[in-house]
Parts: structure tokens; sequence; C-alpha cells
């Protein structure tokens, strides 16, 4: 009796031991375009998708929210330890060129950034906010990297306010008159019918989830299957909604290839060789 007890505990100990080593906590980095407490709300309804998905393997994802830009852009140039990200294209090539993440999915809505301003600022057009305030996001954004396309003559450039906690807020900042003008994604803009689209920048491939180097296999397969099937949950359609993102797609070789290059004016920034430009 005391022996047949024995094995069973040993037995048990090994089946704890077995589970302990297959569970594994994955961390995903997401792009700040809020703050890190209203981050977490709006992405609570997928990260209760995706553990709810993950439970039968025993794992699960943690959302890890930088404090802003500037301290994201600085762990994706260190390479800070995370097992996935999902992030707008030029970060997305960035790091898949430098530390070899590989993008897996991507929203299937593409991205453009658009300038919004009042009646009387839009009808100036573009150059008509030369000198004026312009808020968006802080660097390196894809919002502040595309005003430099937008006005390329360094000498014509308007006064950019890099001070918006987030897209809407910035145009928060034009209803207070605190600025002329607000660079916002494409799919923020039709929140705002009173204010007028003065320009839209070129399109991109929508924001991707990246997986690390050395991420198992498994994990990313499974992560994979659940974010291709969210639009079809009816808990994942509420977290795709509060994202506004309709579904994903998997991502097609090269398509992402050269977006790092909004980011050469920024500072800390390496080339594939590893020399700063």
């Amino acid at each position: 009796m005391k022996q047949t007890l024995t094995r069973m505990c040993a037995a048990l100990s090994l089946a704890l031991a077995a589970g302990s080593i297959a569970a594994a906590e994955f961390k995903i980095a997401i792009e700040p375009h809020y703050s890190p407490q209203r981050s977490a709300e709006v992405y609570a309804p997928l990260a209760y998708y995706l553990n709810r998905a993950l439970k039968p393997l025993n794992h699960t994802v943690t959302f890890v929210y930088p404090r802003n830009f500037h301290f994201f852009w600085r762990d994706v140039r260190q390479n800070a330890p995370v097992d996935f990200m999902f992030a707008e294209a030029h970060l997305t090539d960035y790091r898949a060129k430098r530390f070899q993440f590989e993008p897996l999915l991507k929203t299937v809505e593409n991205t453009s950034y658009a300038v919004l301003s009042m009646d009387e600022v839009a009808a100036k057009g573009s150059r008509g906010l030369i000198g004026a305030r312009v808020v968006t996001m802080p660097s390196p954004s894809m919002g502040f990297a595309l005003l430099a396309e937008i006005f390329p003559d360094p000498v014509r450039q308007p006064n950019v306010m890099s001070t918006a906690a987030s897209w809407r807020d910035g145009v928060e900042i034009v209803f207070a008159g605190e600025a002329e003008a607000a660079i916002v994604p494409s799919i923020v803009k039709d929140e705002y019918p009173n204010l007028v689209v003065i320009t839209t920048t070129r399109e991109f491939p929508g924001p991707a989830l990246s997986a690390a180097p050395g991420v198992d296999p498994g994990m990313k397969q499974a992560l994979t299957e659940a974010l291709l099937k969210v639009h079809e949950d009816t808990d994942g359609y509420a977290a795709l909604n509060e994202l506004r993102i309709s579904q994903f797609v998997p991502v097609t070789a090269g398509e992402y290839d050269g977006k790092d290059e909004l980011l050469k004016s920024f500072f800390g920034y390496k080339s594939v060789d590893g020399s700063e430009e």
C-alpha cells in the first residue's frame, strides 16, 4: 500500500512538472496609440478572446503597453525581449530586417493618414498649414513620419506639435483651438464629419502581428489560427470592433519590404548592417 501510494505521488509530481513545462506566457508588445491605461481597456476584449482560444494549450498571452512612442521606439531599436509585436508597417519592417521578426498577420484594412481641420483652414489647402500648428502623436509614429512627405521642403513646414496622447486627442486639440490641424489615421476621420480632409497620404499595409525568432512554431500557428477566426466569434467581433478592425489576414512575402525607410530621419535609426545614418 505504501509503495503504491509512493508511486502515485511520484506520477502526480511528474504530471504536474510536465504541465508546468508545457504551460507558457507569451508577451505581445502593442504600438502605443493610446496611454497604457486606455490601451489596456481597448485591448481587453482581444486579450480575453485569445486567452480563451489558447486555454486548451495551457498557454496565456499578456499584452505589453509601452508608456509612449519614445519608449516603444527605444524597445524596438534595442530589441527588448518580447514574443510578438503588433505595430504599423514601418516598425514591422524595421524589426523584421534587423532582428528577424516574422510578420504573420495584418489587418485587412490598409493604413493611410489624413490631415483634418476646420472649414476656414481647409479652404487654404496644404499651403495654408505652413507655419500653422499641426498636432500629431510623437515620433516615430507613422502620422509624424508622413508629415515629412506632405511637407518635404525643410523651410516651408508647419509647426508640428507632437503632444497628442492619442489620435482622437489630436482632434480634440483642434476643437479646442490649440492647433489648426491634426493628422490622424484615415479610419478615424469618418468619426468627425464636421472636420474637412485637407490631404490624405499614400497607403501602407495595415498593422501587423510579428513573431520573434525562437517563438515555438506551435504557438505561432495557434495564435495565427485564433486571429484568423476572431471575426467569426461573438466575443472576437466585439474585440475587433473596439479596435476598428474588420478581420486579420495572412501577410504575403515582401509586403512590408522597404517600409522601414520612413524611419530614416529619426534618432537611433540604424541601417540593416548596423551603421547609423
